[in-house]
């Protein structure tokens, strides 16, 4: 089946081409990156399965004409893979908020269309470009079957303990305040690629999953089937990240309201773009962390402090959902590529069975680019780093839903 994943941003189109072989694994014919769609100077890059590389400056209006980019480049004489568009079989898109009411991957029709829209107020910065990117695949390819594919869905096996915040109850039933947990897909996928690597079936093995990038969550899963994760209603709650908070005491925000001035703006600016590390010691890459602690930054130290032991105490509190932990991974831009960070992250967890080899985290600059175990042989509970595959994991939820 061929597969085009779309990843719709509000000023963007991300995607890839697979030519999928069973319900498992896929070949990516193509993929590229439409940016700065509706700004006075766009830009297109494009490459195939052979490597060739196509690359474009210039305005790009709307996702209308973005998507047409791609379907040109798809379909080019020179650096094209498809004779012609129809043989695009399936469109799969990234939701962001499918709520309460999407726990799998979904076929898209008029109704599912308007759901998505109904559930704008509990994403308003991603559903609504989600929703843009569906509406023009729609028109544009209308031949392919258009599917869903949701962050929060892997999250909805949740008991309700773990989602219900302690707000009054009609504050869940007429308003959805309530846990949803974000980055599903990467955490579908990388509790699914560990279990294959430790040998095990799913269903056997108790796992945390450690999503650490930018933004970053973690979920604890049980036998494939997430009990609880560290995002909330909105991706602002759990760990701390590049510019958010993570979990702090809301009171603070009315004290800043009544003795600061901050106005509702305000506050939402400051949690979410202007916390975390960047708000600690000024910046949110840790490449830049690393580097101004190694020079004797005392803020930049206290801020890796800081995101490692938050990390920890969900690691802890995740040990104590499950009662058994049979491995941990690490996955995202921060727990592929930083081996202090992952060190850090769990250092005194000797006494939960956690041994992590200082070489094998290390090797290769402490970059994996493909799996890698990083725990002792001996250790009780194995950690491995993953690299995570979204595109994959929605191109296999898309081939799934359609072959049910």
């Amino acid at each position: 089946m061929n597969v085009l994943v779309l990843n719709s941003g509000s000023s963007s189109i991300k995607f890839q081409f697979f030519a999928m072989q069973g319900g498992e694994g896929g070949a990516v014919r193509a993929k590229g990156a439409v940016e700065r769609i509706g700004e006075s100077s766009g830009k297109f890059e494009y490459e195939n399965e052979k490597g060739a590389e196509f690359k474009r400056e210039d305005a790009v209006p709307d996702h209308d004409a973005g998507l047409r980019l791609v379907m040109e480049a798809l379909t080019h004489a020179d650096h094209g893979v498809l004779a012609s568009t129809d043989e695009i079989e399936a469109v799969g898109h990234r939701v962001v908020h499918g709520g309460e009411r999407f726990h799998a991957p979904t076929s898209i029709n008029d109704e599912v269309e308007q759901a998505i829209e109904a559930h704008i107020p509990l994403a308003p910065l991603h559903n609504p470009p989600n929703l843009t990117g569906i509406r023009t695949a729609r028109k544009l390819i209308p031949n392919a079957e258009q599917v869903a594919v949701f962050d929060t869905a892997f999250h909805q096996t949740m008991p309700p303990h773990a989602y219900m915040y302690a707000f009054p109850y009609e504050l869940y039933e007429q308003a959805g305040v309530r846990r949803y947990g974000f980055h599903g897909t990467s955490h579908a996928y990388v509790s699914r690629e560990l279990c294959k690597l430790m040998g095990r079936e799913v269903e056997d093995v108790n796992l945390i999953s450690a999503h650490l990038g930018n933004g970053a969550s973690m979920a604890a899963v049980a036998g494939g089937r997430c009990v609880d994760t560290s995002l909330g209603m909105t991706p602002l709650a759990g760990l701390i990240m590049g510019t958010r908070t993570g979990d702090f005491d809301p009171a603070i925000l009315f004290y800043l309201a009544r003795e600061r001035g901050y106005s509702l703006e305000e506050m939402d600016q400051l949690v979410n773009k202007e916390s975390g590390l960047k708000g600690i010691c000024g910046s949110n890459d840790l490449r830049d962390v690393h580097d101004k602690a190694a020079s004797g930054d005392e803020r930049a130290a206290l801020a890796l402090e800081m995101l490692a032991y938050r990390n920890r105490k969900y690691f802890g509190g995740y040990f104590a959902a499950l009662g058994r932990v049979d491995a941990i991974v690490f996955t995202a831009g921060v727990g592929e590529n930083d081996d202090r960070v992952r060190e850090l992250s769990l250092q005194g967890l000797s006494g939960l069975g956690v041994h992590v080899d200082p070489e094998r985290n290390q090797a290769g600059g402490g970059r994996f680019k493909a799996p890698g175990r990083i725990s002792t042989d001996d250790s009780p509970v194995q950690v491995w780093v993953v690299p995570t595959n979204e595109e994959l994991e929605i191109a296999r939820q898309t081939y799934t839903a359609l072959r049910a």
